[in-house]
């Protein structure tokens, strides 16, 4: 049987601009397929990608779910496009609340004050389309600041699903995406739902780029330094945390490190 390799990613050319992360995102999920795993990959449907050029069409199959984030419904459409020279699908979570401004994370270099729930949506949007395609991970691979949560969310709310209770594999790569402003300090309240307590979500108690890192790391199975120019206090981070990591790869060789990465965790 074919490994399931979920990737969960910030950002994806041609969708959006070339970037370190982009370019990641969009030969990794491709060299991954080509080396006979089979693959999901996600990604937000920030406004600044253009549905007409790219072809992007709602999957009415799996919209129309809401999910309550603050107390308030947000219904979760899924759209999808295709990368036809990777042969590969790409998932976008969209809503309007969330995604339909002109601009990603940042206007004018300033950060949106609600990107700790726009995060939180697109989690646990990914995590519960993955669950509505009844399609299992073995790894799951998440890029990103944006995608910090997914590690958590397995690990403490999803884990005990009947679809998941394979013994999945989280990995979070770590990139140079810092952002400036602390998220909302409401960010740890919001995740503490059915069962989690003030300990699991302590970390994020002041959710700043470095507390959000450690807080992913800390739910991950292995990480991976995504970026060729950490800060010494990131690679450290990550060093301290003692989980499995790799270091940032060359872009001739990184799709079979990545590979044998996961065949490495997986076999642990």
């Amino acid at each position: 049987m074919k490994l399931k390799v979920l990737f969960v990613t910030q950002e994806i050319m041609p969708y959006l601009p070339e970037t370190e992360m982009s370019k990641i995102g969009r030969f990794l999920p491709q060299g991954i397929q080509e080396r006979d795993k089979e693959i999901r990959t996600f990604l937000p449907k920030f406004g600044n990608i253009n549905e007409r050029r790219n072809q992007l069409h709602e999957v009415i199959r799996l919209s129309g779910m809401n999910l309550v984030i603050n107390d308030t419904d947000h219904p979760l459409v899924i759209k999808v496009a295709s990368i036809q020279p990777a042969r590969m699908q790409v998932y976008f979570i969209d809503n309007d609340d969330f995604f339909g401004r002109k601009h990603a994370l940042t206007e004018k270099g300033v950060e949106f004050a609600d990107n700790d729930e726009r995060a939180i949506f697109y989690s646990r949007g990914v995590i519960e389309t993955v669950k509505k395609l009844g399609w299992a991970p073995d790894i799951i691979h998440c890029h990103g600041w944006f995608t910090a949560l997914v590690p958590f969310y397995m690990k403490k709310l999803y884990s005990q699903d009947p679809l998941f209770e394979n013994n999945f594999k989280v990995i979070y790569s770590v990139y140079d995406d810092k952002f400036k402003k602390t998220l909302n300090p409401n960010l740890s309240t919001n995740l503490m739902t059915n069962g989690i307590d003030a300990d699991d979500v302590a970390t994020i108690s002041s959710p700043n780029w470095e507390n959000l890192t450690k807080f992913a790391i800390e739910y991950s199975d292995g990480v991976i330094m995504g970026s060729h120019f950490l800060s010494p206090e990131t690679k450290n981070l990550i060093e301290l945390s003692k989980k499995p990591f790799l270091k940032p790869q060359d872009e001739d060789s990184f799709v079979d490190k990545y590979d044998d990465f996961y065949n490495k965790l997986i076999e642990k």
